[in-house]
């Protein structure tokens, strides 16, 4: 039973891991090819962040509660 858990914290961890990757690499990418928008864009890739960071923290609380 514990691998499981210890199974379910790694794809907590892992989920978001690739979200943020994925997020920061087209960021990054649209500040290239438009460098006016830097700041809108990295305002947005800031938000999107917290979201992803939101859930990883919510996945490794719900294998303490569940």
């Amino acid at each position: 039973m514990e691998s499981f858990t210890i199974f379910g914290y790694a794809l907590a961890a892992f989920g978001p891991s690739l979200g943020l990757s994925f997020l920061v690499s087209k960021t990054i990418e649209s500040m290239a090819k438009q460098p006016e928008m830097a700041s809108k864009l990295q305002a947005t890739m800031f938000i999107g962040v917290a979201f992803i960071e939101i859930l990883a923290l919510l996945g490794f609380v719900a294998g303490f509660v569940f």
